[in-house]
């Protein structure tokens, strides 16, 4: 998640018209705590049963476990791209993600 916040700004160009979500199962008074104390940007969600997990097939049924799943958001509500899993260590997910970003939301061009 660290490499998320990092990034945020310039990935997430911070949050205009995309909404990033971590959905864990995690409780939420865990997740809330986590994401204050590192100060995260990012809506966190609480999934304990893995209803989420299963319905969008993030849940690995052999370790009873959601996968870490990244889904996007556009600006008309939908799921617009999904990285399965998301690999967030690695600099080309952001640079796929970033481009998915821009595919939705292109950059601003006017001088402020």
């Amino acid at each position: 998640m660290n490499a998320y916040r990092d990034q945020y700004a310039q990935v997430f160009r911070n949050g205009r018209n995309v909404v990033l979500i971590a959905i864990s199962a995690d409780v939420d008074t865990a997740l809330a705590s986590w994401a204050r104390d590192a100060d995260y940007p990012v809506l966190f969600g609480s999934d304990t049963g893995s209803a989420v997990g299963k319905t969008y097939g993030a849940y690995n049924a052999q370790y009873k476990l959601d996968n870490r799943n990244l889904f996007l958001v556009g600006p008309d509500g939908r799921i617009a791209y999904r990285a399965t899993p998301f690999r967030e260590i690695d600099p080309t997910s952001y640079t796929e993600l970033g481009a998915a970003i821009n595919k939705l939301v292109p950059a601003d061009t006017t001088a402020r």
